[in-house]
C-alpha cells in the first residue's frame, strides 16, 4: 500500500476527471493521499474532498507567493480548521524566492505566524522552499519547529540540508524529480537518508515523474517514485511502499 504526502485534487486540472483519478490511484495501491490547501479557494475544496472520500486526509495553510494577501482572519480560519478531524497537518507554508508577488519579510512573518500556529495546535508542518533553503532552515531552528515536526515536501536540497532537517524531526518527502534523469541531489538524498524518514508524493498536477514528465500528474504515478528509491536504495517496492506509508501515518496520527 502506498501513501501519498501531497497531492492538489483540488485544482481545477482535474475537475472533469476526478473520480477517474482517484479510481486509477487506488487500483496502483494508492490508500490514503493528504490534499493540500494553501489559500482560501482550495482550501475550501480540500475540506470538501475529505468529507466526501475517507481514504483522504487535508492539510491546510498558507502559500508563501501569496503571503502579501493573508490577514489576520485567514490565520484564525487556520486555527479553526485545525480541530477538523481529518485535517492531519498545517502547510504548505515556508519561503519561496523564485516569485516576485509576497516580499521576503512578509513571507517570513506569516511563515513564522504557521509555525507558531502549528505549535498552539499541534499539528505537525508542511514545508515549501523555494530558493530559500537558508532562511528556511534557520526559521524553523529560531521557532523551534522540531516540537511539531513534519515534511520537507518535494525535497530538492543536499544531503547535508537533508540530515539537519531529520535532525529537527522532519521527514524529507521525494517526489516526481527523483525519477529524472540529471536529478543528482534528489537521489543522493534518497541513498543517502534513512528509510525510516523517507516519504513519498506526486505534487500532482505539477512534476509529474519519468516517463510522463511534462504532462499532468496523478497519484497513481507515485508508484515510480516509490520504484525508484526501492532502486536507488538496493530494496524492494514492497519495503519502500510499507515502511513510507508506516512513516506518513505515524506523522499524521493516522491509525
Amino acid at each position: 500500500m502506498l501513501f501519498d504526502t501531497h497531492v492538489h485534487l483540488n485544482d481545477k486540472q482535474f475537475e472533469d476527471d476526478l473520480e477517474v483519478v482517484i479510481k486509477r490511484a487506488l487500483e496502483q495501491g494508492v490508500q490514503n493521499m493528504v490534499v493540500v490547501g494553501f489559500d482560501r479557494p482550495t482550501i475550501k475544496r480540500a475540506i470538501e474532498l475529505v468529507e466526501t472520500y475517507d481514504f483522504l486526509y487535508a492539510s491546510v495553510g498558507w502559500h508563501p507567493v501569496d503571503a502579501i494577501d493573508m490577514v489576520e482572519e485567514d490565520l484564525q480560519y487556520l486555527e479553526e480548521l485545525s480541530k477538523h478531524p481529518k485535517v492531519v497537518a498545517l502547510g504548505e507554508m515556508g519561503l519561496d524566492y523564485h516569485w516576485d508577488k509576497s516580499p521576503k519579510d512578509v513571507q517570513k512573518e506569516v511563515f513564522r505566524k504557521q509555525i507558531q500556529l502549528a505549535k498552539k495546535v499541534k499539528l505537525p508542518i508542511i514545508i515549501h522552499n523555494r530558493e530559500a533553503t537558508e532562511d528556511i532552515v534557520a526559521i524553523l531552528r529560531e521557532e523551534g519547529a522540531e516540537e511539531v515536526g513534519g515534511i520537507m515536501h518535494c525535497f530538492s536540497g543536499s544531503v547535508e540540508i537533508a540530515k539537519q532537517c531529520v535532525d529537527m524531526n522532519f521527514y524529507i518527502s521525494l517526489g516526481g524529480p527523483v525519477t529524472f534523469k540529471n536529478a543528482k541531489k534528489p537521489k543522493e538524498v534518497a541513498e543517502a537518508i534513512p528509510l525510516d524518514k523517507l516519504l513519498i508524493e506526486t505534487d500532482c498536477p505539477y512534476l509529474a515523474p519519468h516517463p510522463n514528465r511534462g504532462k499532468r500528474n496523478e497519484p497513481s504515478y507515485v508508484t515510480l517514485v516509490a520504484e525508484e528509491i526501492a532502486n536507488l536504495k538496493g530494496l524492494s517496492y514492497e519495503e519502500v511502499t510499507n515502511q513510507t506509508t508506516v512513516n506518513a501515518k505515524k506523522l499524521f496520527g493516522i491509525s
